[in-house]
């Protein structure tokens, strides 16, 4: 049963979209599938016929809410739709992880571990990533396969309709906990904008430095630990590194399995105590921060990530 919310309409959506092959790109709705949780009555539509409306097809004024799962996916593709946002969202995702925080969720934070974490069967892992392989495969799609594209893109809205009871009777005993959902939903339409937007990058530059960034990585080794030889080309060497502490006299923490524990709060703190340490943890902090190869620049220049 629904839970006592107070609003006119409340509508689960779940929108399909994909990149148009490039990492970064604007999202390019391939679908949507809406229900109205109250009536049950549901809105499937295919590209061509979102494309022709110029606002969404259900209310989303100030007495409607609008459910989602992870919801700046969803508001991306409003926003590449030139639509509206709705005005009120609640986002299950961070509603769970308000929830579950600092708890382990066997099956993860996505909506089939939110679903398992409440009992709820759902459709298979290996199931949805064949759908969303075929989805991000870009097209064209048979009759057949945009029909179960659809029905795949429903059982996500049909998944959403029963987390939501059970989702809220557990924030429930939480005092003003709608009105703090309310407000991450807010936050989750301004990270839609942001991802929407991208960050401008240089895109000359940044190909010029992806060119010779194997040089780069060298030479910054070389100038940080010309001292300290404890790298193999940009790969940092265990065994080095262990037989320059022990020809330093220097002890150092290690795991359980006894080997060097190298986390960046154990360097933090070693280098409080040896500074000689500082260059060999820069090397690895830049080496491990500057990886311009992961960085998902769209067709216009944008950088573009969750």
């Amino acid at each position: 049963m629904l839970p006592a919310l107070p609003f006119r309409e409340i509508w689960a959506v779940d929108f399909e979209f994909h990149d148009q092959g490039r990492p970064g790109n604007k999202q390019f709705p391939v679908c949507m599938v809406a229900k109205e949780l109250r009536s049950g009555r549901v809105i499937r539509a295919w590209r061509d016929e979102l494309v022709d409306m110029e606002v969404p097809p259900f209310d989303i004024g100030s007495g409607a809410l609008y459910v989602a799962y992870l919801a700046s996916a969803e508001l991306h593709c409003h926003l590449a739709l030139g639509w509206a946002l709705p005005e009120n969202v609640l986002d299950c995702y961070p509603e769970f992880r308000t929830l579950t925080n600092g708890r382990s969720t066997p099956r993860g934070r996505g909506l089939l571990g939110a679903l398992s974490w409440f009992g709820i069967d759902t459709v298979s892992t290996e199931e949805k990533a064949h759908w969303r392989e075929l989805i991000l495969s870009g097209g064209p799609w048979s009759h057949d396969e945009r029909a179960g594209i659809l029905d795949y893109c429903q059982s996500d809205v049909e998944a959403l309709h029963k987390l939501l009871p059970p989702l809220v009777r557990s924030l429930e005993a939480r005092p003003h906990w709608l009105a703090h959902a309310l407000l991450r939903g807010r936050y989750m339409r301004a990270v839609a904008a942001m991802e929407y937007r991208g960050i401008p990058l240089n895109a000359p530059a940044l190909e010029r430095l992806v060119d010779r960034w194997d040089q780069l990585k060298a030479e910054l080794i070389a100038r940080i630990c010309f001292e300290f030889p404890v790298f193999d080309g940009t790969t940092f060497k265990h065994d080095r590194f262990e037989a320059l502490l022990a020809e330093r006299g220097v002890p150092w923490p290690r795991t359980e399995t006894g080997r060097l524990a190298l986390d960046e709060e154990t360097f933090r703190q070693q280098v409080r105590a040896h500074a000689w340490l500082a260059p060999v943890r820069e090397a690895r902090d830049n080496l491990s921060q500057l990886r311009l190869s992961s960085l998902s620049v769209g067709s216009d220049g944008r950088n573009r990530t969750l």
